[in-house]
């Protein structure tokens, strides 16, 4: 299989990409990763002879935070970015992974790759790790404005995702909302809750977000700028209280023993809620297997968004997102 991967993209990229992509090829003998970047920058991390199944592909421009997404094509065409998205177009590989700017991804992604047929909207969604086995929260930034036949295509995309990628089948449905009633919320909110109702029969209603963990729901759909607010908000909120608690077992010698005890214990939850461990997120709804990793990505994030990328292509997303989508037809015009 074959993963193109930007291996400029990120905060501590080329370092963190080339690590990871070759951690990947060490796991995984039935990958061919396609290398895309500043070819003296970049084989600084490989080693003198490249490795088998690693190809190096050229780029002169680099897509930063600073550039403004939609403009990206056009202004940097021979970024990594852009050149990655291009051999998926192009069908050189099956799949490509980035943990640069995400809206120039999705923008990029989306005038090269199209649309999945069927697809009114793209949307990025957001893996949480749970003790029940993990949740999907769709959408996370890509569509601040929505309809309601959006959210309903949100929980397509997701639900297919989940039972691919996650091995959760049937996945449960929420609705992220004020309020647990039906007759909460917006009016969009409201009239996403009967379309919703109407076309899952595994919906279970509205999800508040003090109960976002510990829902039955395993798809929670909310649209991007609620979505947003609610990933980086959590992201914040974790680095906060690591510190708090760091600063705090300073303070007495008794805290520290009982740190030193509680410390498997910490190591395990830090593991099973560290994005680390599951890598990157699928852009659903373009036309071809893109996987967008947080932007902090560490060689072992990368590794794992190469696999989530190749699980997405082994277990035919694209296709059985269309088809997804058009069992949902009449209520997706």
């Amino acid at each position: 299989m074959k993963i193109a991967l930007d291996a400029m993209g990120g905060d501590y990229a080329p370092e963190a990409t080339v690590h990871g992509s070759l951690e990947a090829l060490q796991t995984d003998s039935t990958l061919e990763m396609y290398l895309i970047g500043n070819e003296d920058l970049v084989k600084e991390f490989l080693p003198a002879n490249l490795p088998e199944h690693m190809h190096l592909i050229p780029s002169s421009q680099v897509v930063s935070m600073q550039d403004k997404g939609s403009r990206v094509l056009k202004k940097k065409p021979d970024s990594s970015l852009v050149k990655g998205i291009e051999l998926l177009k192009d069908g050189v590989v099956d799949a490509f992974v980035s943990a640069g700017h995400t809206g120039a991804v999705l923008s990029s992604a989306l005038l090269l790759l199209g649309r999945i047929e069927g697809a009114k909207r793209p949307a990025l969604g957001a893996y949480i790790p749970t003790d029940t086995g993990g949740k999907i929260i769709c959408d996370v930034g890509a569509n601040p404005d929505v309809k309601p036949r959006h959210l309903m295509q949100f929980a397509v995309m997701a639900s297919l995702y989940l039972d691919h990628v996650e091995n959760i089948k049937n996945p449960k449905i929420g609705l992220i909302n004020i309020g647990s009633e039906p007759g909460k919320g917006s009016e969009l909110y409201r009239d996403a809750y009967e379309l919703l109702k109407q076309e899952f029969p595994t919906f279970i209603g509205n999800v508040e977000s003090r109960n976002i963990l510990t829902s039955a729901a395993d798809v929670l759909i909310c649209d991007g700028f609620v979505g947003n607010t609610i990933i980086k908000f959590a992201e914040g909120w974790i680095s906060l209280l690591s510190e708090m608690v760091k600063k705090k077992i300073e303070e007495k010698f008794t805290y520290k023993l009982g740190a030193k005890m509680l410390t498997p214990v910490l190591e395990a939850i830090n593991t099973q809620y560290d994005y680390e461990e599951h890598g990157g997120s699928p852009l659903l709804g373009v036309n071809g297997v893109c996987i967008v990793s947080h932007g902090n990505s560490n060689a072992k994030a990368i590794k794992n968004s190469i696999s989530v990328a190749r699980k997405c292509v082994a277990e035919r997303l694209i296709a059985d997102i269309q088809i997804g989508l058009s069992e949902h037809l009449e209520n997706n015009q």
